[in-house]
Formats: C-alpha cells, sequence, structure tokens
C-alpha cells in the first residue's frame, strides 16, 4: 500500500501538537490549582483590570475571559464549565487559551 507524504499543513499540526504538550500541561496545573482553590480565580480578574487599564488590545477575549470567570465564581456549572475549558485541547479551546490571563495562578514551586 502506497500512503502519500505528509501535507505541509499536518506536517504543521505535528509541529503545533508538540509546542502545544507544555502549554497543556501548564494549563492542567492551572485548573487544578483552581479546583483545589477557587479563590485562586481572583489573580486571572486582576490581571484582566491591569491588562485593560494599560490598553491591552484584546478586550473582547479578556471580557470573554471575565465573563467565564465570574460565572465560575457563583455557580459550580460555571466552575466546571471554566475547568473543561482550561483542561481541553480542541482548537476552540485553544483558541482561549492565546489570551489567557491566569498568569500567577501556578506558582513558580508547583511548576
Amino acid at each position: 500500500m502506497i500512503t502519500a507524504e505528509p501535507t505541509a499543513s499536518e506536517l504543521a499540526g505535528d509541529i503545533f501538537q508538540a509546542i502545544d504538550d507544555e502549554d497543556h500541561r501548564r494549563f492542567l496545573a492551572i485548573a487544578d490549582c483552581i479546583e483545589a482553590d477557587p479563590r485562586l480565580l481572583r489573580i486571572a480578574l486582576e490581571n484582566i483590570e491591569r491588562w485593560l487599564a494599560n490598553g491591552h488590545s484584546s478586550v473582547a477575549r479578556l471580557e470573554g475571559w471575565r465573563q467565564k470567570i465570574e460565572l465560575a465564581q457563583v455557580s459550580n456549572e460555571g466552575l466546571a464549565s471554566l475547568l473543561r475549558l482550561l483542561r481541553d485541547r480542541k482548537p476552540d479551546a485553544v483558541q482561549w487559551k492565546g489570551f489567557s490571563p491566569f498568569a500567577g495562578v501556578v506558582q513558580a514551586s508547583q511548576r
């Protein structure tokens, strides 16, 4: 059986996947920390506030994160949804993570 050589986009996907593995582990750690202590969500909200106050260009994305985080603070369903997003590897989730406000949630000693 003859198989075709992979296309450039397939190769790029393999490269993306390899690069994404480290980021995925980071987001798993973020989700684990938040699941253990949902009060850590305040760090992400503080980041959003600071970034927007400093003129961050991705206002819509950050506001989207704010909505998800605020919902996670007030309902179990919202928290479960946020944790699923953080643990998800699908393209839509990866796109959201490109504008992640979770810097500082995982302490250096936990990495």
